[in-house]
Formats: C-alpha cells, structure tokens, sequence
C-alpha cells in the first residue's frame, strides 16, 4: 500500500514526504462500553435479541432435548445437522432427536453438499454478546459454517459461561483465542432491503433463528 501512495504522490509532483500521523486519542472505557457490569448479562441479551427477531428461551439442562425437539416439529423440520461439538455430544442431542422421529446428524458426517439437504442446524457458540444481542460462532473442522448459514432454520445452544457484556470484549476474546478459519456473527434471521429498502428475513440464510440459554 505504501508504494502505490507513493507513486500517486510522485504523479502528483509531490516530492514531499507527509507528517505521520498521530495515534487516536484514548477513549476512557466510561465512553466506549455501553454495558459497564458482568451483573444480567443473559437479561440483556434476551432484550437486544428479541430486538433483531431472534426467538430466545431459557432451559434447563434436562429439558432442553425435548424442548428443541417440539420447536424443530412446530417449525416442520425434520431432517437436522448438528455440530459435532463437546456439549452436544455430551448432552446426546442427537440421539434424542433421532428418538424423537427426526433424521439428525452430526458435522462430522456430512458433506458440504449434503448440508443443503436440511432443514435444520443445531449449533452450540463460542460467545454471546450482551449489548447487541449477537451469537458468535469460531468455524473449525467439527462446527462448519454452513451449519448457520445455510438451513432455513438455526438453533443456537448458549451456555452461561459465553455471555460477553460487549464487542471490546469479543475482539480481544477473539484475538486471545483466535478465529479459527473464520468467524460468523450471528444478529437475528437473515435480512435484506435492497428492494426498494423492504426489510425481508431468509434470503441469504436463516428466516428463523432460536436460542436456547441453558439456566
């Protein structure tokens, strides 16, 4: 970038070399968080989420099969992807939705063409951001991206542990942690309004999103 500048700057005739510029001025912590204690976190979520349309529902452990098993059976999902991911496993979401009459799969099974053959992704995330409402999840080999992209249908799985209060703290998470391949974020159901500026959900991903905070 450096050396286009400066050939611009030659065809301008402009020999000079320019003053640096200085760093941005700190911005004390008091001006740039809008959430400033760790104090209702979930609470806050679910208000910023159910301002982008997303559905949000607290659940306790032991519910939370048959809970996702009769909103996946309200929405008429029946063929279910899920991320191969520990919590998951280790609650046996899988085996219970296929108890239940669902065909559910786990990542690891699925190919990339396959995935567009369901109706539903079951993901856990990696973070969930207070402040905007936001779902955040780290692709790697055993939670592919299409899981949340490409089902008309997502189903979000957050532990207590993922609440973050605001982005400061998911970037410097994500910069501790790393990104993995990439990085989806994940504000309510697919939108767009480039028609017209008319707001309509499901055109680039999921029409329905749902969270379920486990208590």
């Amino acid at each position: 970038m450096s050396s286009v500048l400066e050939n611009i700057r030659r065809s301008l005739g402009r020999t000079a070399t320019p003053a640096s510029v200085p760093p941005p001025p700190a911005i004390p912590d008091t001006v740039a968080r809008l959430v400033h204690s760790p104090i209702g976190l979930p609470d806050l979520f679910n208000k910023r989420a159910a301002e982008m349309k997303m559905l949000v529902s607290s659940v306790r452990v032991d519910d939370l099969a048959k809970e996702m098993a009769a909103f996946l059976r309200a929405h008429k999902c029946h063929s279910i992807m899920l991320s191969d991911t520990l919590l998951l496993r280790k609650l046996e979401i899988g085996d219970a939705l296929d108890e239940a009459g669902f065909q559910a799969r786990y990542w690891s099974g699925i190919s990339a063409d396959g995935a567009y053959d369901y109706d539903a992704g079951v993901t856990e995330v990696d973070c969930a951001v207070a402040e905007t409402g936001t779902l955040v999840i780290r692709h790697r080999p055993e939670h592919g991206r299409l899981l949340s992209l490409v089902p008309f249908v997502h189903v979000a799985v957050v532990e207590p542990k993922c609440f973050l209060p605001d982005l400061i703290d998911l970037f410097e998470t994500l910069a501790r942690d790393g990104v993995g391949s990439g990085v989806t974020m994940i504000s309510g159901p697919s939108k767009t309004a480039d028609i017209e500026m008319t707001v309509v959900t499901g055109v680039h991903g999921p029409n329905v999103v749902k969270a379920f905070v486990l208590d």
